[in-house]
């Protein structure tokens, strides 16, 4: 199954001599420098998690916006932005200009959120669950905001002594970027989330980890995981075809300093254990190996073959041409051998 390959970057930057990556300047210029490689490359994504308080890219739309700007064929994303901490109408204005600079190639991920570096980091921003709810609802209740708006119906009632003409009727947040609320993906943990998102018609983001619900091999449970959010989206009608996504480790072995970077990852597997209180996750393996033999494995892998979008997780701090480098060895010397391409 041919496959679009993009990467997720989480952007971390730490004041450390092993990191080409010292301050939040570098992680933001990187970013858009790796972006442009990936595109002359031919990879189809460059996508970008979401995480507050924290030495890692955070204020997704500016970034988004500067890539659209310095590119023109690739999609570019999020993987995900935490709903917690989102203004849904202020998100909507940011994510219209973002798409519209980029000519519609914006495809943005968002959901619950995974744990913070902080307690309730959102409270900080502004926001307490109403009364009754968890953060968790509140997540959901500015995603419904944010669907809602992203259709582009008007609903504020305009001013009768506006500064500037209004057009006639009520009102909408500008700018709306037609077809946006149709590249909206849900980064669900669960089988009951995926069905959730499929329902509401958010395509599917499902990541290097979920929650383990049957105890069987990650990849496993994740291309369940995939068959569940298929059969309702079916069952909901939606007119768009879904997407669904998946994010791997892949590192081909190729040189001397892949092997010192990576050779100790050939032995992984996958781990299981509490990332909340009452979540217990599975996490995927890290795929480290010459190309041949990668190819034999992630030929296994369940999940990968049943998505139509890879997203491969970068280690960032390596630098744009030791990132590029990994981006070309999996679409020339693995890719090809499975189908992908």
């Amino acid at each position: 199954m041919t496959k679009k390959i993009g990467f997720l970057n989480f952007g971390h930057w730490t004041d450390s001599p092993h990191s080409q990556v010292r301050t939040a300047s570098d992680a933001l210029l990187q970013s858009i420098e790796l972006a442009e490689a990936a595109e002359e490359l031919g990879a189809d994504g460059a996508y970008f998690r979401v995480h507050h308080f924290a030495q890692q890219l955070a204020s997704p739309f500016p970034l988004l916006a500067a890539i659209g700007a310095r590119t023109s064929r690739i999609e570019i994303g999020t993987g995900v932005i935490d709903m917690r901490y989102e203004n849904p109408l202020y998100m909507a204005e940011d994510a219209g200009a973002a798409d519209l600079i980029a000519g519609g190639r914006l495809q943005l991920g968002i959901s619950r959120g995974s744990p913070e570096q902080v307690i309730d980091g959102w409270r900080y921003f502004g926001y307490q669950p109403a009364e009754g709810a968890d953060a968790s609802d509140m997540a959901r209740q500015h995603t419904d905001v944010l669907l809602e708006v992203l259709t582009g119906k008007g609903f504020a009632q305009p001013n009768p002594r506006p500064m500037f003409p209004n057009p006639p009727g009520l009102l909408r947040p500008e700018p709306h970027s037609p077809g946006l609320r149709d590249r909206i993906w849900w980064g669900a943990a669960s089988d009951a989330t995926a069905r959730w998102a499929a329902e509401k018609g958010m395509h599917l983001m499902s990541s290097t980890l979920k929650a383990d619900e049957t105890g069987e091999p990650f990849h496993v449970q994740q291309r369940k995981q995939i068959e569940v959010f298929r059969d309702a989206w079916a069952a909901a009608g939606h007119e768009v075809e879904p997407r669904v996504s998946v994010s791997r480790s892949i590192m081909p072995i190729t040189t001397d300093q892949d092997r010192a970077y990576f050779g100790h990852e050939g032995s992984s597997s996958d781990q299981f254990g509490n990332i909340e209180a009452n979540l217990r996750a599975v996490f995927g393996r890290t795929y480290a190996a010459e190309p041949d033999r990668l190819v034999e494995q992630l030929a296994d892998d369940e999940a990968i073959a049943a998505a139509d979008t890879l997203l491969l997780t970068v280690p960032n701090q390596l630098g744009v041409d030791y990132n590029a480098h990994i981006l070309e060895s999996v679409l020339t010397d693995v890719a090809p051998a499975l189908g992908w391409r």
